[in-house]
């Protein structure tokens, strides 16, 4: 069977996919990452909505023959191909080609953490005792051993802290339960499967323990696919770079006091130490002030007080490392523990050591910040072009490299996707949507709007979105570039249905999982649900219970971004406009992963709000809304609330 017949009226995919119709730009897509495949070449595709680029990828794979890893955003998406689109798949083109679904090793129960914490029985609250003996449970009857199938214990219960190992407190052929281990399982898998579906973050693990002359994490394989590509530079700079945090301290002391009461309960100075540890490491965060916050190493180096806490942690640090190592031999479980606290102190000494020129904050490489959380400090190094270093993978690798995603490029321009991943010849495509956005879709960009800057802008945001709410009945998206205004909003929101008597199901990220919150919206119907980061992008709602995306500002980076402030100033010393290379290109494809949440379906209608009015009156504007789908446009609100009770494509359209 050829691949004309594969995607036709009549073909396999009919009488398997319920929504399935041909494309002909998933076709012609298909035809080009077969031949990339068979040619080992390296290819950055751009599909647009409802392309249905994961057939167009996952057919090819099946029918190339070699060893395949398709590499995932994140591990909801990878979860759904392997128990969905890939299932789907192999039974219509009836391929029996074997599937490994691989994660990192906090993905997996740790049979001999989960034992000893059982034994141990120390516990914070009640409910991590009872999540814990969930989870034993579970484990007794699995096979996979990964956590996001054990339904009975939230995803963020600390219960899995103790359940679970990391690269750093792994036995390995050491631990009695070596032969359960769930993490060997899934390698084993992987090494025999023909088809591997890892996430970003263990992919570049992977390539991190290979720089770091410490083994590999996945098999050799004939090709590389990344879906969602458009994550791969943050993901990179994350594995590049270097991240110590106060957190981490906080889980090395409790795994101390743990091990030395077991090991070396006759050492007092062990506890001792751990106790002067912590101390010291709260004391780092509380000299930060109560706000959240994120700076240059330079200039936190100046506070007297941070400088003060930060070196009496190191001290600490320091002298809990010397006491380790003195008792390191009298178990497995305290030389790992050495060895953590060992990387820990090395990576905060590298942290604190300035480059050559004196410059603390950026050495043309390395970018060293810090950042202030609720309740922690992350010490961060973070290399300035995370793209030469991926490139340098594979650029002599014989592989072929497959790069795909809805958002690449600014009006398929991929320069600036290139650059940020290192790729300087690579193939390039781009396939736009087959939806008719002209009829299906409306950008509204509301009159009379404040500076995205002044102090009431949120407010002024819920204000011109409630007519558009009452009119759509809920069903609506409000996303948010900061988590402040979104909680904001919500507040807001919830005051104007209590004075107004309307009421729509409010959803808020962060009150339960994503999975969740999606699963609630799809079944309510008329909700409104409150986003930032997370929802912008990898979120798939179809139907009615989706027909207003409201976008509060345009997402430009945060000014006070350190490793941004540092990549501009380079970028200036290199005689580039950093607002146009980077800036600017980096906001519309985050837009257009925002704006893609609207339409699914040929079926689906509605409106995108686009709240900034420097979307209209800015000169750069038109290079970001003409790199949206061509939606008629329109700055009347008549025209929005009359998108919800017409079908007629009368709509006023502005010139440009």
């Amino acid at each position: 069977m050829n691949l004309d017949e594969i995607f036709s009226h009549t073909g396999p995919f009919c009488g398997v996919l319920p929504h399935y119709r041909p494309r002909p730009q998933q076709l012609e897509m298909t035809r080009t990452i077969y031949s990339a495949l068979e040619r080992r070449a390296h290819l950055v595709a751009e599909a647009g909505t409802g392309t249905g680029k994961t057939l167009a990828y996952l057919v090819p794979t099946l029918l190339f023959g070699g060893k395949v890893i398709v590499s995932t955003g994140t591990k909801t998406l990878q979860d759904q191909l392997f128990h969905r689109d890939i299932p789907a798949v192999r039974q219509a083109l009836a391929r029996p080609i074997t599937v490994a679904l691989l994660k990192g090793r906090a993905n997996y129960v740790c049979p001999y953490h989960l034992e000893r914490a059982l034994s141990e029985g120390r516990f914070k609250s009640r409910e991590d005792a009872q999540h814990l003996q969930a989870i034993a449970r579970y484990a007794a009857v699995t096979e996979s051993g990964d956590r996001m199938a054990c339904g009975d214990v939230p995803e963020d219960s600390p219960a899995w802290g103790w359940a679970t190992s990391t690269r750093d407190n792994c036995l390995g052929g050491d631990c009695p339960h070596h032969k359960a281990c769930f993490v060997l399982r899934a390698r084993k898998k992987a090494l025999e499967a023909d088809l591997v579906v890892v996430n970003h973050h263990l992919f570049f693990a992977d390539v991190w323990l290979k720089d770091e002359g410490a083994g590999e994490l996945l098999p050799a394989s004939n090709a590389v696919i990344f879906d969602e590509a458009h994550q791969l530079p943050a993901t990179a700079s994350l594995f590049f770079g270097e991240t110590v945090t106060t957190g981490m301290l906080f889980e090395l002391c409790r795994d101390v006091k743990v091990e030395a009461s077991i090991s070396a309960a006759d050492f007092a100075k062990l506890p001792h130490a751990v106790g002067e540890l912590e101390i010291a490491a709260k004391q780092v965060r509380l000299a930060l002030g109560p706000a959240q916050a994120r700076m240059p190493a330079a200039r936190g180096l100046e506070l007297g007080e941070f400088r003060m806490a930060l070196d009496a942690m190191i001290t600490g640090l320091v002298k809990l490392d010397v006491l380790l190592e003195s008792q390191a031999e009298r178990s497995d479980e305290l030389e790992k523990l050495h060895a953590r606290c060992h990387e820990a102190a090395g990576r905060l000494e590298r942290w604190l050591t300035p480059p050559a020129d004196g410059d603390a904050s950026v050495d043309g490489v390395i970018v060293r910040w810090l950042e202030a959380t609720s309740h922690s400090v992350l010490f961060h190094a973070t290399p300035l072009n995370a793209g030469e270093l991926f490139a340098r993978q594979i650029e002599d690798d014989p592989r072929a490299w497959i790069f795909t995603s809805a958002t690449l490029s600014v009006r398929k321009d991929f320069s600036h996707y290139l650059h940020e991943i290192g790729l300087k010849e690579a193939e390039t495509a781009v396939w736009d949507s087959p939806f008719d956005y002209e009829k299906q879709a409306l950008l509204y960009v509301p009159e009379a709007m404040p500076d995205p800057n002044s102090p009431g802008y949120t407010e002024a945001v819920v204000e011109a979105a409630w007519p558009l709410l009452e009119a759509s009945c809920g069903g609506a998206f409000m996303l948010f570039t900061s988590l402040r205004a979104m909680n904001e909003a919500h507040r807001l929101l919830q005051a104007r249905m209590a004075e107004t008597g309307v009421h729509y199901p409010l959803l808020l990220q962060g009150e339960k999982s994503r999975t969740d919150l999606l699963d609630e919206f799809r079944r309510l119907g008329n909700a409104v649900l409150f986003g930032s980061q997370s929802f912008w992008e990898g979120v798939d709602v179809a139907g009615d219970a989706l027909s207003l995306v409201i976008i509060d500002r345009l997402p430009f980076q945060p000014p006070d971004d350190p490793v941004l402030a540092a990549r501009m100033e380079a970028m200036k010393r290199a005689g580039k406009n950093p607002f146009f290379d980077y800036q600017l290109p980096h906001a519309v494809i985050s837009l257009k992963q925002g704006a893609g949440r609207l339409i699914r379906r040929e079926s689906d209608r509605g409106v995108l709000m686009i709240c900034d009015p420097r979307l209209v009156e800015k000169p750069y504007g038109r290079r970001i809304w003409q790199a949206l789908p061509p939606m008629k446009r329109s700055r009347k609100q008549a025209d929005a609330l009359a998108f919800f009770t017409s079908t007629s494509d009368q709509l006023d359209t502005p010139t440009d």
